[in-house]
């Protein structure tokens, strides 16, 4: 029996989502335009679907799990469980209006024309916070609505910005944060989730790696107690004699977000020859 999963057809969450699963060590022959493949060494199918279509899938119970953006599942979700968050295909759901607009609060929203591709998102937030605005609902180039005199402004996903800016748009308000993440169908088989557990073990391996970077470092042994109490690693650090009389090795595993902070700490208190390696799999 094999799990059946679902990613998107094509584009930058089909890459990373292609790229994890093989860092996972599963192995995926799947050619051009082909809409379902079966890994070689893990009971696993792969579906390749529109991105929009997905969440009914899961619902149905036509695919077990998908790797989708949450801000899909926030707008069309309803009984889908998310799994794990996998760290990429990171945005935002925001609204944004024309910049000669000057803004200050959410009121300035209300009574005028949105365009969005998440009307469902929109409504539930305009509704908690009392304002009422007329939702123009449109699927592809939201940003060109406000140019055109289709709506007043627009909400709809954000990455870097550059699309806004290039429509003469500005971002004023975040509705949502957005990531990539496993989410699973509410009709997934017992025999299924067994499988859902073994690909969950290598994700979370996976992610634990690309987190953190693995430093060995030369420390002073009448240094090592100032340098050790610096290091945030899993537990203890490994510490190991040097060729060289009064000198240690020190091996850590240092959090990448956190990463120049305690390399500068460390120098000050006396590493030396600091190597960083990346860490492949972690297993905790």
């Amino acid at each position: 029996m094999n799990i059946r999963i679902a990613i998107q057809k094509s584009g930058r969450l089909n890459e990373d989502s292609l790229r994890i699963l093989k860092e996972c060590g599963i192995a995926i022959d799947n050619g051009k335009d082909q809409l379902k493949a079966t890994a070689r060494n893990f009971p696993l199918e792969v579906f390749y679907l529109r991105n929009s279509d997905i969440p009914q899938y899961l619902v149905d119970g036509v695919v077990d799990i998908a790797i989708i953006g949450e801000n899909l599942l926030v707008e069309k979700g309803g009984s889908i469980g998310v799994v794990e968050k996998l760290g990429f295909s990171k945005c935002r759901v925001s609204l944004a209006v024309p910049k000669s607009e000057k803004y200050a609060s959410l009121e300035y929203f209300q009574g005028k024309k949105i365009a969005t591709s998440y009307p469902n998102t929109v409504q539930q937030f305009f509704d908690q916070r009392g304002i009422t605005a007329d939702l123009h609902v449109i699927n592809g180039s939201v940003e060109i609505a406000p140019n055109i005199g289709l709506a007043d402004a627009i909400c709809d996903i954000v990455s870097s910005g550059s699309t806004l800016f290039k429509n003469n748009l500005k971002e004023v308000e975040v509705l949502l944060a957005s990531e990539a993440v496993l989410a699973t169908s509410p009709k997934i088989s017992a025999e299924r989730s067994a499988i859902l557990d073994k690909l969950v073990f290598r994700l979370k391996s996976v992610l634990q790696a690309r987190q953190n970077r693995y430093v060995l470092m030369n420390v002073p042994n009448d240094k090592l107690k100032e340098v050790t109490a610096i290091l945030p690693g899993m537990r203890s650090p490994t510490v190991l004699p040097l060729a060289e009389k009064g000198w240690s090795s020190v091996h850590t595993v240092i959090n990448k977000d956190t990463f120049w902070e305690v390399i500068d700490e460390l120098k000050s208190a006396g590493a030396e020859g600091i190597l960083v390696c990346p860490i492949e799999k972690m297993v905790l």
